[in-house]
């Protein structure tokens, strides 16, 4: 068994936590929040962020970022993707990350530089390709918290270390692949995020089944497509990481971002929503940067364009899909 140190104690991070403990991982939590910190000593329990899920008997709490680094062989990173590179600066230079493994479990491009998770650890933290791993798939910390069988995709771009760390995840209830496509699995889940904000918005707008089928059918053409165009293998996309993710993000009540949608579809303004909710909703920033994105990937990418019209300029839920009903013919083609 390894030694792992989990850095963020959201909701997904403490899943994940527990599930390395509950495994028989020599496993560390790292929490941000002093005040959380003391909390989740005392009672055992994420009250803020996993209500109702007990922290594995096992599993060791931190409020020290460098003890951190320095305990694990692997550090699994789960932290907002916007925040990823100010947590990698604090330790960067002041550890030899040697032969450590760094996994990230958060879906996001950073705005304005337009990098995968992965490139801000291999930037920031100053570690090899094969160094650095990306784990990603339908996976809602609500229901792996409580073992609900599920399956996710291990990514590295040295399909050894995605082995290595699917090695180190999978369980009885959370099944794991390998894949070498580290490029088209971050793609993935961190497009789909924009694209449930466009479900919810059609949901909260008062469309129907078909309005989201035909949006989920088409936005996965043109995540394909961006994500081609970045580097990534096609047929990634037909997997969990892309189609797998989409259904899910797009169709479950926990999906924060689905959440954000359905409130913006009912009317209400971006930061209202925003300003209400404890966790994050990874796509807002998203859809920022897959704006910025059609400046060096020009390829056509209308639903998450009109996302952002709606999001950022204001734009009306109803003439946003109208415009999208009412673009140009053409024949269906899958990329």
């Amino acid at each position: 068994m390894s030694r792992i140190s989990v850095i963020g104690a959201g909701s997904w991070g403490t899943t994940l936590a527990n599930l390395l403990a509950e495994k028989g991982h020599q496993t560390v939590l790292y929490v941000y929040e002093s005040d959380q910190y003391q909390l989740m000593q005392q009672e055992r329990i994420n009250q803020k962020y996993l209500p109702g899920v007990n922290l594995a008997d096992a599993l060791e709490l931190t409020n020290d970022l460098e003890g951190a680094f320095r305990f694990a062989d692997s550090i699994l990173l789960v932290v907002p993707s916007h925040a990823l590179r100010s947590v990698l600066e604090k330790i960067s230079g002041k550890l030899d990350l040697g032969n450590k493994v760094l996994i990230n479990a958060s879906k996001g491009i950073e705005n304005d530089t337009l990098l995968r998770m992965s490139q801000v650890m291999i930037e920031v933290a100053g570690v090899g390709e094969s160094q650095v791993a990306t784990l990603s798939g339908p996976s809602h910390a609500e229901e792996v918290s409580r073992g609900v069988a599920t399956a996710v995709v291990s990514a590295a771009s040295d399909l050894e270390t995605a082995r290595l760390v699917r090695e180190i995840f999978r369980t009885d209830t959370f099944r794991v692949y390998s894949s070498s496509d580290i490029v088209g699995v971050e793609l993935g889940g961190s497009l789909k995020n924009v694209i449930a904000i466009a479900a919810g918005i059609a949901d909260g707008a008062g469309f129907g089944d078909n309005t989201k089928a035909a949006l989920m059918t088409r936005a996965l053409v043109e995540m394909t497509r961006m994500g081609v165009s970045m580097g990534a293998q096609i047929q990634t996309f037909s997997g969990l990481s892309g189609m797998g993710d989409l259904i899910v993000t797009c169709m479950s009540k926990h999906s924060r971002n689905r959440f954000v949608g359905e409130q913006i579809g009912k009317g209400r303004r971006l930061q209202e929503v925003l300003d209400d909710m404890v966790m994050v909703a990874e796509g807002v920033k998203t859809t920022r940067s897959v704006h910025q994105l059609q400046d060096k990937f020009p390829v056509e990418v209308p639903i998450s364009q009109e996302v952002y019209e709606v999001l950022f300029n204001d734009k009306n839920p109803q003439l946003a899909v109208r415009d999208l009903m009412t673009r140009d013919p053409k024949e269906e083609s899958p990329i």
